[in-house]
């Protein structure tokens, strides 16, 4: 049977929607089709979840001739919820059904901020509130720490914020908090949980988790809100259903209680945010509260080759909190999967870079995962040696830079004057020399009255100046004076020029340029924020500014994941959740780094590290590549951990490799491939390891002052080459096959010629 993606297929080319529904495999068609009352897909990884999930949609509204606004569609992330539109979209291309207007599909928080824009009066707030990121509730509760007089030494800020957000997550008030808190920490929490949340009142703001929360709050506390959305949101459906937390429970329940036309998606397998709040026991007891469902299993694979699948089985078969199902597929078998045994973490980055230079497609087919953010530091070394682009998911994002922040700080401040997080973040860059106690001062007079720091500045309270010398008090005056102004502009001009007058106003584009390179590195980060905002320009003044700041909010890592950039990807396996290479490297296979130690005495935290393990395998196509090293320098420590207990799951037939426990001893007997032949390998301590023998070449590495422009070299990869231009030990060299490479020559393998 030939596949098609709802993507490919155009309308004219089929006599109805029904003729659309051939090409989806039986379960498919009965996950579609199975429109009224409770429905769970089981949806094993790769197994068309997110097709079965649109033409579930389209059917209803083609062929069950249900208004598309009855229709609501949830899932986790911003590039998930497109590709859910654009596929719906697609489906229904030639049909006058969209006419009255498209389904609602969004992820859980996007859905929430709509309701709560058009709501949220109703339990105090103000419609137009701001969204606080990570580091402004960080800050925040800093803030609120420090008027407590509660030492940051004593009680880590970090883990104070991340108590407050785990307690909103299973929808705990204060007032819960304060009841149940058993040591000084936890009373503390619930002091600072409750200052926190007035100054985020006191503000017009809400951190991210309040979203859903106050959205929860919102319907328990009126009933007739609640039916308003139940009557609207008929038809509810949530992809990855295994990873909602409670608060997510907690809300799709109250939408569907009216209708349970509920049709949740998702695989127990691959539940592994257990840490962020999710609960493996809303999908595993779905059939419980809803006895009347039905379930459909999702089993045939169309993404990984049958060696690749029975090895992920073979794993995950191990865990006893799961619903049986069997993944097959009718791909060919493909190569097995290459169980790899290195001495260390430098062997292990050569080796994976090998394989990445040796590949004839593109880079960005090439994902290297691993359970921790401190293993990626090797590969970025391996990376710049041998001149490789890379990408590390996870690490600075774009709208995590500061200059982007800070360029939102001031939109924010602009569109909400009683924001004081944004407020103290961007009132002295650039420097106005307005120091902290000047702050602190005026942060005091407005909790006193019980107003925002800006109202205090604008207003120029006497009891504000009372508190400071003139020449303070003034310069207050002034910075709110200059907000006050670009509140002005935003009402004439649309988004993008906003930016652009807040560069030149708060000479913020000067303060760039005087940083020379990075300054003007920078100053293009923020043109390309400009960029970002143009498309928000159409939209009515004041509704563009508020939807541009909503959306860049609501923006996650992988949402960035995006462009035709060719890079190597590096990413924690967590991240890796809902994407696929063609070539992966699960590096780190060892007891104690995968699965992670704190998991060895602890069953259930066990099964989520095999869990992870399993999401990890299935995120490849094609090939995959299982490594461990004998030895790891990992947190500041050599480490000689035995390979991983889940490698010993892979059944022999599926891996290029055997573990065989032999008085205590662990070998491996392994077939890896070389350019134009292979040979077979013997791993163990006596027998140096494959990567040794392979990087052992002499004469390679050279010091940068070694070398000028226009000197021929040699690199132990891309052969030979001429440097082309030079800046310190940066390189463009222009390779003789490889073309155009920018590589550091100070850690490169290459010899002059």
């Amino acid at each position: 049977m030939t596949r098609l993606g709802a993507c490919d297929i155009m309308g004219p080319l089929f006599q109805s929607f029904m003729d659309l529904l051939e090409h989806l495999n039986d379960r498919q068609k009965e996950a579609v089709q199975t429109t009224e009352g409770p429905l769970l897909i089981l949806a094993g990884a790769g197994t068309g979840k997110t097709m079965a999930l649109t033409y579930r949609i389209a059917y209803l509204i083609q062929e069950k001739k249900v208004d598309p606004r009855q229709i609501l569609a949830v899932t986790f992330t911003n590039k998930a919820a497109g590709e859910m539109k654009e596929r719906v979209e697609k489906l229904l291309l030639d049909s006058d059904v969209l006419s009255s207007g498209l389904p609602t599909m969004g992820t859980f928080h996007s859905i929430c901020v709509q309701i709560l824009r058009r709501e949220i009066q109703h339990l105090g707030y103000e419609t137009s509130f701001v969204i606080y990121d990570s580091d402004d509730s960080l800050a925040l509760v800093k803030r609120v720490m420090k008027e407590l007089q509660i030492s940051e030494k004593s009680f880590n800020p970090k883990a104070i914020r991340g108590a407050i957000s785990a307690a909103k997550n299973v929808l705990q008030t204060v007032e819960d908090l304060e009841r149940s808190a058993m040591n000084t920490f936890q009373q503390k929490v619930a002091l600072v949980y409750e200052h926190y949340q007035k100054a985020l009142l006191r503000s017009a703001s809400l951190d991210f988790d309040d979203l859903i929360m106050k959205t929860v709050e919102l319907f328990e506390q009126h009933e007739t809100i609640l039916q308003k959305y139940q009557y609207r949101w008929k038809y509810l459906h949530v992809d990855e259903y295994q990873d909602t937390n409670t608060a997510q429970y907690r809300l799709i329940q109250l939408l569907a209680q009216a209708y349970r036309n509920l049709c949740v998606v998702g695989d127990p397998d691959q539940n592994i945010y257990s840490w962020r709040g999710a609960d493996i026991t809303n999908i595993l007891q779905f059939e419980r509260e809803y006895q009347e469902a039905k379930v459909v299993k999702l089993e045939q694979n169309y993404r990984s080759t049958p060696h690749i699948l029975s090895g992920a089985e073979a794993v995950i078969a191990h865990n006893k909190g799961r619903i049986e199902k069997q993944l097959w597929t009718e791909l060919t078998e493909g190569e097995k999967v290459q169980m790899v045994d290195v001495d260390d973490e430098r062997a292990e980055a050569d080796y994976v870079l090998q394989q990445v230079s040796r590949s004839l497609g593109h880079l960005n087919e090439h994902a290297v995962l691993y359970r921790t953010n401190a293993q990626s530091r090797v590969m970025e070394e391996a990376c710049l040696r041998y001149g490789i682009p890379y990408k590390v998911i996870g690490g600075v994002r774009f709208y995590a830079r500061k200059e982007i922040k800070d360029m939102v700080g001031y939109l924010r401040l602009i569109h909400n004057a009683r924001d004081d997080a944004s407020l103290i973040r961007i009132i002295n860059t650039p420097s106005r020399k307005i120091g902290a106690k000047t702050l602190e001062s005026a942060l005091r007079v407005a909790v006193r009255q019980g107003f925002s720091l800006f109202q205090v500045m604008a207003a120029g309270s006497d009891l504000l100046l009372t508190e400071l010398p003139e020449s303070k008090y003034a310069q207050l005056q002034r910075f709110a004076r200059l907000i006050e102004g670009l509140q002005v502009f935003s009402r004439e001009f649309p988004v993008s020029t906003l930016i652009r007058e807040i560069l030149y106003r708060t000479g913020y584009d000067k303060m760039l340029l005087e940083e020379k390179e990075v300054g003007q590195t920078r100053l293009e980060n923020v043109e390309e924020l400009i960029s970002v905002a143009k498309k928000y320009d159409e939209l009515e003044l004041g509704v563009g500014l508020s939807t541009f700041l909503e959306e860049v909010a609501l923006v996650s890592d992988t949402d960035e994941l995006q462009g035709s950039e060719d890079y190597l990807t590096l990413m924690t396996i967590h991240s890796s959740k809902g994407l696929e290479f063609k070539h992966v490297y699960l590096i780190g296979l060892e007891e104690g780094v995968f699965p992670h130690s704190r998991a060895a005495f602890d069953p259930e935290q066990m099964e989520e590290e095999r869990r992870l393990m399993y999401v990890g395998m299935t995120r490849a196509r094609e090939f995959l590549h299982l490594i461990w090293a004998r030895r790891r320098m990992l947190f500041g420590e050599t480490q000689y951990n035995p390979p991983s207990s889940f490698l010993k799951h892979l059944p022999p037939e599926c891996a290029d490799g055997e573990y065989l426990a032999q008085q205590g001893e662990v070998e491996m007997v392994g077939r890896l491939r070389e350019v134009g032949r292979e040979e077979k390998i013997v791993f163990s301590d006596e027998i140096p390891g494959f990567m040794q023998q392979l990087s052992g070449s002499k004469g390679f590495g050279s010091s940068a002052s070694a070398f000028i422009e226009g000197d021929e070299l040699e690199h132990k990869v891309f052969g030979r080459g001429i440097i082309r231009t030079l800046k310190g030990d940066i390189a463009d060299v222009e390779f003789e096959h490889y073309g155009m490479k920018k590589i550091a020559l100070n850690v490169a393998p290459v010899r002059k010629v």
